[in-house]
């Protein structure tokens, strides 16, 4: 890093951290995620042993089952170290992807209570060991409607300033979508859904943290 790089970087922190509504913001943010994340594996086994509804999806039907987990996983963990990164380098990235990420976790236990649906036919279960941590000891199949990798990613995207970030993010989406249908982990129904959620979500996260 620079040394002009190094003073933006400890100008945008001071900036916020002299903010009294951007740490309340981001301390809210934090401690509602952590509760989250202390909340899905009861939530997640829960759904789980519900029996919901078998979907036919003409489009998954077209498509022949694989194990892409190891894509997926690459997706999504590259795209979650480039927010990482910038956050760091901004403070309003990283409060705007936290307070829309706890609406976006909060959006999804909604829906999905709302919406039991059983696994895809065909499903091959998606091995990714730092995500899996936070469902519990049972691999979860009926967390459904809407994807929350689809969303997530896409929440990535929409929280970056650089154009041309913002970009490969969306397409590195776009892939996520379509290798999670090829491994049947969801429904069509819930790939289209996530990238609209998630879009309001942000709108939503934005208009809150620019409050600060």
């Amino acid at each position: 890093m620079t040394n002009s790089n190094s003073f933006s970087f400890k100008k945008n922190w001071s900036n916020a951290f002299a903010s009294s509504s951007y740490c309340k913001q981001l301390s809210i943010s934090i401690g509602s995620i952590l509760i989250i994340l202390a909340f899905f594996p009861w939530f997640f086994q829960t759904i789980e042993a519900r029996n919901g509804i078998l979907l036919n999806d003409w489009l998954l039907n077209l498509i022949p089952a694989h194990n892409v987990s190891l894509a997926i996983f690459i997706c999504i963990w590259a795209s979650a170290i480039l927010i990482l990164v910038r956050s760091i380098q901004n403070p309003q990235i990283l409060l705007t992807f936290l307070s829309a990420y706890v609406i976006l976790c909060l959006s999804r236990i909604i829906s999905i209570s709302l919406v039991p649906l059983n696994a895809p036919t065909g499903l091959i279960a998606l091995a990714d060991p730092l995500s899996n941590a936070f469902y519990g000891s049972k691999f979860i199949t009926k967390d459904l409607f809407f994807s929350g990798h689809t969303a997530t990613v896409f929440l990535m995207g929409l929280c970056l300033v650089n154009k041309k970030e913002k970009i490969i993010v969306f397409v590195v989406t776009s892939a996520v979508s379509i290798l999670l249908l090829i491994q049947h982990v969801h429904y069509t129904i819930d790939i289209v859904a996530a990238p609209i959620f998630t879009y309001l979500i942000w709108r939503l996260a934005k208009k809150i943290t620019q409050q600060h």
